[in-house]
């Protein structure tokens, strides 16, 4: 079963990206834009770990985390526009697990959540991407993706050692076998399906990046 997170923020647009990234990194998301809703939520829902914003209308960051300590040793990650360093220990000291200064990343944020879990014994993630080689078929989380038989070959490449750069004639070789000519063009429009498909799967979230006169990785 995949972790609960609680995404405690009070920005639509930012809580959305946080959400989806989450999804996208194999744990359930649940978004709360008001303080005093979140710490009832958290008392009655038990989550595998709380994101949670500083500032928040009615009851603030600070003042919910101290309150979920009181009852809670659940990770809290705490996240704020507020770079001080004084913010920075109020938070930590408050019962914060990590802290994390806006504008962030949200890969970092889910490398952190990831790394906080493993320590407590929370849940592990489960893969958005599954592979079924015998059926020819890849699917995210759970769904099916359309894909011809070279789109197929190549994200299935990429997919068996997610984080490893592949080479243009790499890929084609995994997905053709030898058969077509490598070129720079043919990778390209196929990558630019592959990714049109997986972005509508797995919306804001970059799942192809590309290496600059290397080639392409897979970040799934």
């Amino acid at each position: 079963m995949s972790a609960r997170l609680f995404i405690v923020e009070d920005e639509p647009e930012l809580a959305a990206l946080v959400a989806d990234y989450a999804r996208a990194a194999g744990y359930q998301g649940t978004v709360f834009g008001d303080g005093a809703i979140a710490l009832a939520a958290i008392r009655a829902g038990a989550p595998d770990l709380v994101v949670l914003d500083l500032m928040l209308p009615g009851l603030d960051g600070l003042a919910l985390c101290r309150a979920v300590r009181a009852f809670s040793e659940v990770p809290i990650v705490m996240v704020t526009a507020q770079v001080e360093e004084i913010d920075r220990l109020l938070g930590l000291e408050a019962g914060a697990d990590d802290y994390l200064c806006k504008p962030f990343s949200p890969r970092e944020l889910m490398a952190r959540i990831k790394a906080i879990l493993r320590r407590s014994g929370g849940a592990a993630p489960e893969r958005a991407i599954s592979v079924d080689e015998a059926g020819q078929r890849i699917c995210i989380h759970g769904r099916p993706l359309e894909l011809t038989p070279t789109e197929f070959g190549i994200l299935a490449g990429l997919a068996r050692r997610p984080g490893q750069v592949f080479s243009r004639t790499q890929l084609l070789d995994l997905a053709c076998q030898g058969n077509l000519e490598a070129t720079d063009r043919a990778v390209d429009s196929h990558i630019k399906n592959l990714r049109r498909k997986l972005a509508a799967a797995l919306p804001d979230c970059d799942a192809i990046h590309s290496i600059y006169g290397l080639g392409y990785r897979l970040d799934l």
